[in-house]
């Protein structure tokens, strides 16, 4: 909750001089009346008037602000007022120097004890002292004292004044507030008459006493600039405070972060080191492997055949074909067939192979025949086959 701000209380002011000008005093009480019937009108009473609870403007010093509403009270919820009715579990209540007969007695307060508080207040302000005040540890002794008082207006109030001034105001405003009934409306602008008579229009109020005087219409500017100075060299100094702690965890924050790039590109050099090393090791492993098969594949060799071997192929349809020499000069002719199988002639020995095979001459043009059929047989089936 948001609230203006405001200046200093009566109190203060009051404990420096003991009294106020009676025409400051008339001021207060006519500013006091205005407040009180806007309270009223809103179906409130405040309880607890006092100089401490009135609280001068900070701007303007010629407002006063009524304040502290802990113990106001809704004499008249929904219209309907509350009964007159004695307590005296609840008596005493209030501020004991200033609180109504009311309060006394344990009643709910009402209009009139608001109006009531402020006579004795208005009272305390131009007197300096009140009739109970060395009573004040006996709620009852002060009880009786204002009973008496308000019982004896008006002369109990005029033996009162101080020298040079008159009190005829405030006993009369105190007659007019004891004569009032518990749920009954005050005049307020009878009793801002009775306050003032002659419709004088309110001015400054003038809180001097003989001699002496309180500056309260201007605030201190060299106090608020050292105020303002202060709070901003504190903000200056926090927001340093502020800024090396934020540069402190960012500092943090970078490190943290280097090292753990550091990490990152440590922990990829030793896997990309560790891939290179499987890498060589295969490497190395599959030139292990291959040599044996390179000394193997060194060391075969074929058995050369005859260079008759890769003459060209005669022509099988010549009629003479069968008159010459039908098979390379490799071959060795026998009556009979036989299969010679002899190894490499290289060292290894690992490779066997058919050297040589002797066939007699009818076997030899028998050979012969099938093949040409069989050239004639696949001829005719790729025929076939494209058509």
């Amino acid at each position: 909750m948001v609230m203006e701000r405001l200046g200093i209380d009566l109190q203060k002011i009051s404990g420096q001089n003991g009294t106020f000008k009676k025409s400051t005093v008339l001021q207060l009480g006519i500013r006091m009346l205005d407040v009180l019937e806007y309270i009223h009108e809103n179906e409130y009473v405040h309880g607890d008037i006092k100089a401490a609870n009135l609280l001068l403007g900070y701007k303007n010093p010629d407002r006063v602000y009524l304040a502290d509403y802990g113990l106001s009270y809704r004499y008249c919820p929904n219209g309907n007022h509350k009964q007159y009715q004695e307590n005296p579990r609840k008596g005493h209540n209030g501020t004991i120097e200033f609180t109504s007969l009311d309060a006394h007695k344990g009643v709910a307060l009402s209009r009139r004890s608001d109006v009531e508080i402020l006579g004795y207040c208005m009272l305390r302000w131009l007197c300096g002292k009140l009739p109970w005040e060395q009573n004040l540890k006996d709620p009852v002794a002060v009880q009786t004292a204002k009973t008496n008082l308000l019982d004896e207006l008006p002369q109990s109030v005029l033996k009162w004044a101080p020298s040079g001034s008159s009190c005829c105001e405030i006993a009369q405003f105190l007659v007019c507030a004891h004569s009032l009934a518990y749920d009954e409306k005050p005049n307020y602008q009878a009793l801002k008459k009775i306050l003032n008579p002659h419709g004088i229009p309110l001015g400054p109020l003038d809180f001097s006493t003989k001699g002496q005087s309180i500056n309260v219409h201007a605030p201190n500017s060299q106090k608020v600039d050292s105020q303002k100075a202060a709070t901003k060299q504190v903000n200056k100094a926090h927001n340093r405070l502020i800024e090396k702690k934020v540069h402190r965890e960012r500092s943090a924050e970078s490190c943290a972060t280097w090292k753990e790039v550091q990490k990152e590109e440590k922990l990829t050099g030793l896997m990309n080191n560790e891939a290179a090393q499987e890498s060589t090791r295969r490497r190395q492993k599959y030139q292990e492997s291959q040599e044996p098969l390179n000394e193997v594949n060194s060391k075969i060799s074929y058995t050369q055949f005859p260079n008759s071997f890769y003459e060209r192929h005669q022509d099988f349809t010549s009629p003479d074909i069968f008159k010459k020499s039908r098979s390379p000069s490799w071959y060795k002719y026998t009556s009979t067939v036989s299969t010679g199988i002899t190894d490499l002639e290289s060292s290894t020995g690992l490779w066997p192979t058919t050297s040589q095979f002797t066939l007699s001459e009818e076997t030899n043009a028998d050979v012969y025949y099938c093949i040409n059929i069989l050239v004639l047989l696949m001829l005719v089936f790729l025929a076939l086959f494209f058509l």
